[in-house]
């Protein structure tokens, strides 16, 4: 597949690209096409040894502007917080501009998990790309045009609509607890576009459709990641997602590129790239404005941008 690319270049300066979760899989993928049109790319990843690794392959492709990778564990509120500031003090001081954040970053969870205190997957899937992409919009709109792009997955059709607190009622299901999170996340991007509309920062969604990457290689065979009334079908729905996750990830990472780069959408935001890597219509929860609304009032409880 080909599309156009939008070239980034103001004269005299190298435009740039963070890409979270960037040291594997579809991560790397939209590393390496960012790289291919012409950004210098930063990937984010808890690793040192798949960092350096990422940033060798990306720099075997002979790209424009040479990689590097910044450590950082993105289920640590504190730490995205030390990565904003070094990202944002950077730029400034180099005066090249931030064009394009991927929030690529995800995880399920088969078992209950706490992070900072808080449930792992609604840090991991949302408060973590939201508090970077918060405390980073300075720095985006300084080097406008520009664009985010958030990571989305078709399991927020299976997620609960309730977000009065961070955990949801009811048992824990890995499966839809990430769902639900990935629902926030969404929300929050096309609320994010609705706010960013006319400063030069294009808000994008990017469902990469199945994959098969290192979370759902093991995970989805575990039937307790779902609820019971759809644990009986989970063979047949599994059977059905193995089929489709059967692509490598530079497939699913072409949404993500397409979101980033393709002159097409030039002006425009709030859209969802689907896995066709073409505009597709948000789902209906996503874009309902309660749901937003709580959404927001959650981030800003459990991701304060401001710490005493």
């Amino acid at each position: 597949m080909t599309y156009p690319l939008c070239r980034f270049g103001w004269r005299g300066h190298v435009r740039t690209a963070v890409v979270t979760a960037g040291t594997g899989g579809i991560g790397l993928e939209t590393a390496l096409g960012l790289a291919a049109a012409g950004l210098a790319v930063t990937v984010v990843g808890r690793d040192p040894d798949r960092g350096t690794a990422a940033v060798e392959r990306i720099n075997a492709t002979s790209p424009t502007h040479r990689g590097r990778f910044l450590a950082a564990d993105l289920s640590s509120l504190d730490q995205v917080r030390t990565l904003a500031a070094r990202i944002a003090g950077e730029q400034a001081a180099s005066g090249e501009p931030l064009s394009i954040l991927v929030n690529n970053v995800g995880a399920m969870f088969p078992e209950p998990r706490r992070a900072g205190g808080v449930e792992a997957s609604f840090v991991v899937n949302h408060l973590s790309p939201y508090l970077l992409t918060e405390l980073l919009l300075p720095t985006l709109r300084a080097g406008a045009p520009s664009r985010i792009v958030n990571v989305t997955s078709g399991a927020v059709g299976l997620a609960k609509r309730v977000f009065d607190a961070v955990e949801p009622p009811g048992g824990y299901y890995g499966f839809h607890w990430y769902g639900r999170a990935k629902l926030a996340n969404l929300a929050y991007t096309l609320d994010l576009a609705t706010r960013l509309d006319g400063t030069g920062v294009s808000v994008f969604a990017a469902d990469p459709g199945g994959a098969a990457t290192d979370m759902t290689n093991g995970t989805l065979t575990d039937p307790k990641i779902v609820s019971p009334a759809l644990r009986l079908l989970w063979p047949l729905v599994r059977r059905r997602f193995a089929r489709s996750t059967s692509g490598p990830a530079s497939v699913a990472a072409r949404p993500s590129i397409t979101a980033a780069t393709d002159a097409t959408l030039t002006g425009r935001t709030g859209i969802v790239v689907g896995p066709r890597a073409r505009p597709v219509p948000p789902p209906r929860a996503a874009a309902d404005p309660r749901i937003a609304a709580a959404v927001r009032r959650l981030s800003e409880a459990h991701a304060p941008l401001v710490t005493r």
